[in-house]
């Protein structure tokens, strides 16, 4: 085994890896990750790593200190390789009060960073590329990290592409894009804002969320928390059987951690977004922005 200081999701932890193994495709895949992933030597590492990855069938063990990823050969020696040591990170990353969360954020000119919330389809990419359009940075598409401190949020640089379909071939992958201009480095968390762009909503309209329904915690606790039990990253690779039994990474301190990051962000300035169109929600929240 080789020990390296493995650097994602902004934090840095020890990775022992098999002598010899191929982590060419890992390293491409840096910019698919919040924070990137890179691999440093660290020829001098004392202590116990904390992800220890070997070659076998997969499974997943979590003792104190050290997370022991098993992968298939084929699986460890492919892009897999950096999706699962970031979740094996995970628990290292709520640990120093850090969470990566389903989401997009932006930051307008002059001001906090604005994170916008909404399922898989509800228009956060083409609305946050609009807001692009109008002068805002970007700061992360889909996946962002929070930092939870006792003066509030922070978010951090998320990752720094996008996926675009082509509206005349809707059918066919995504190909990425890089998100440009994109921040350097965290800001405090200003708003949140849940997104609902569709065609057939015949009105744009921004109200606010508060108080918090009880589905709109549920929701916060499900974002807060998939990343740590591993369920985007089957460990045997994403083009083979998915395999994806829940990580035993999590603990009630960081469940308990978790519960004051959701009381922080309930009570963050929270809206509700809809529009029939991506540039219609654009230019109703620069619009209320700039007008505070």
């Amino acid at each position: 085994m080789t020990t390296h200081r493995i650097v994602t999701g902004h934090v840095s932890a020890l990775l022992a890896l098999p002598d010899g193994l191929d982590s060419a495709a890992a390293r491409a895949a840096d910019r698919s990750l919040p924070g990137g992933w890179r691999l440093e030597a660290a020829p001098d590492a004392a202590g116990t790593a904390d992800i220890e990855v070997t070659i076998g069938a997969a499974a997943v063990t979590a003792g104190r200190h050290t997370v022991r990823v098993r992968l298939p050969r084929a699986a460890a020696s492919s892009d897999t390789l950096a999706y699962v040591t970031y979740t094996a990170l995970e628990r290292a990353r709520q640990r120093r009060r850090k969470v990566t969360m389903h989401g997009t954020a932006l930051h307008p000119p002059g001001g906090p960073a604005v994170l916008l919330l909404g399922a898989k389809g509800a228009g956060k990419t083409s609305t946050a590329l609009a807001l692009a359009a109008r002068g805002w940075l970007h700061g992360g598409d889909d996946l962002v990290v929070l930092e939870g401190a006792e003066a509030g949020a922070a978010v951090w640089p998320g990752k720094p592409t996008a996926a675009v379909r082509a509206p005349a071939r809707p059918l066919d992958p995504k190909p990425q894009h890089s998100l440009r201009p994109f921040v350097t480095g965290p800001a405090p968390l200003g708003r949140i804002v849940r997104v609902a762009v569709h065609p057939e909503l015949t009105a744009a309209s921004l109200t606010p969320a508060r108080p918090l329904s009880v589905n709109e915690r549920l929701r916060l606790h499900e974002n807060l928390a998939r990343y740590i039990s591993g369920l985007p990253t089957p460990l045997n690779g994403v083009s083979g059987m998915p395999y994806g039994p829940v990580w035993p990474l999590d603990t009630p301190a960081l469940a308990r951690w978790r519960s004051h990051l959701i009381a922080t962000l309930a009570a963050s300035r929270f809206d509700y977004l809809h529009a029939p169109d991506a540039e219609t929600a654009a230019d109703l929240l620069a619009k209320e922005t700039e007008t505070g």
